[in-house]
């Protein structure tokens, strides 16, 4: 039974994933990944992730898709964890949440055709019987991201980046998952490739009635793709709100920063129009910062800053955005000004 509109397909609650990565002196050097994040998607909902290399976006979609389990948190499916469940029912859960990584060149096995590529999903979750089926459902699939079907028993290699994509795209959707999760989905591509990408993956969301998990660091791209924007900082989630408040108004200092360096933000609005450098270097993942993570290259930067870890909290009844700063209604005020 597919979802209606708004329905809640996925909730992601208080995750947490640290990786040991050697040794740091005596020690075992600790890398906190993703820190206590939460996370929901309802049906035909877009959801932007972006924030700095090494913020940890990748990982919370690895967990996302089971690909990485998490330390700790749970992760619902349709009203069930995945997390809890195994063997069949865990499989089943799996198939709704499916993922498009970010390299369509190694993402792709040079030795199978495209048949088997797209193909693959369909056998092992046993969803097609028969070779014949199998081809239909291959064609169909090529057919929705605009590939014509007659290229199946082609390789990877003959194909372009942008075409390569496609068919990572059409394998995502061998098993009409719920969710889609895009990881950095057309960074590896052409500038003239990433519009055409990233125009079908709005046009299947809208057509399938899919969630989509779409984590860039074009803020350009997140802006034409999201209805609502998660910005993470080392691991954590700095703010969460509507696309367009969050891009116009944003009330986080690490947001603001983030905005001010793209080249692509909309100049037009003058509290954007100047740089805002940040001080220092990024903190070691390894030793993060006590209190709040943004601390050591905030301007509004206090001593309860360093001492106390600001909770996510909504702004209130007419914005429904949360944040995570002591120090919020300073920031908007000053976005409003410049």
């Amino acid at each position: 039974m597919s979802p209606s509109p708004g329905d809640l397909v996925l909730d992601a609650q208080d995750l947490h994933k640290t990786f040991h990565t050697g040794r740091s002196g005596l020690r075992r050097a600790r890398v906190s990944a993703v820190d206590g994040v939460s996370l929901h998607l309802r049906a035909g909902e877009s959801l932007g992730i972006v924030g700095e290399s090494g913020c940890g976006k990748s990982t919370l979609a690895r967990m996302i898709v089971g690909l990485e389990r998490p330390d700790s948190g749970s992760i619902t499916v349709h009203g069930k964890d995945v997390t809890k469940v195994r063997g069949r029912d865990r499989r089943l859960l799996r198939s709704e949440v499916q993922m498009v990584f970010q390299d369509p060149y190694t993402s792709l096995d040079p030795r199978m055709t495209v048949l088997e590529l797209v193909g693959e999903p369909l056998v092992v979750h046993k969803r097609v019987t028969g070779t014949a089926a199998r081809r239909d459902r291959v064609a169909e699939l090529l057919g929705l991201v605009n590939l014509a079907p007659e290229l199946m028993h082609r390789y990877p290699h003959q194909f372009s980046g942008g075409q390569r994509q496609r068919i990572g795209i059409a394998r995502a959707l061998a098993l009409e998952p719920r969710v889609l999760v895009c990881d950095e989905p057309v960074s590896a591509l052409d500038m003239s490739v990433q519009a055409q990408v990233v125009n079908l993956l709005r046009d299947l969301q809208e057509r399938m009635g899919i969630a989509l998990l779409f984590i860039a660091h074009d803020l350009s791209v997140v802006r034409h793709v999201a209805d609502r924007t998660a910005v993470m900082y080392l691991g954590r989630l700095a703010e969460v709100g509507d696309t367009d408040t969050v891009y116009d108004e944003p009330g986080h200092p690490y947001t603001q920063a983030l905005l001010s360096a793209s080249p692509v933000v909309d100049r037009t609005r003058r509290r954007l129009s100047s740089r805002i450098m940040l001080a220092g270097d990024p903190p070691s993942p390894s030793d993060p910062p006590t209190g709040c993570r943004f601390h050591t290259r905030c301007r509004f930067s206090q001593e309860r800053c360093v001492t106390e870890t600001p909770a996510l909290r909504a702004l209130g009844e007419t914005d429904p955005r949360t944040v995570a700063c002591h120090f919020t209604e300073e920031v908007r005020q000053e976005a409003l000004a410049r």
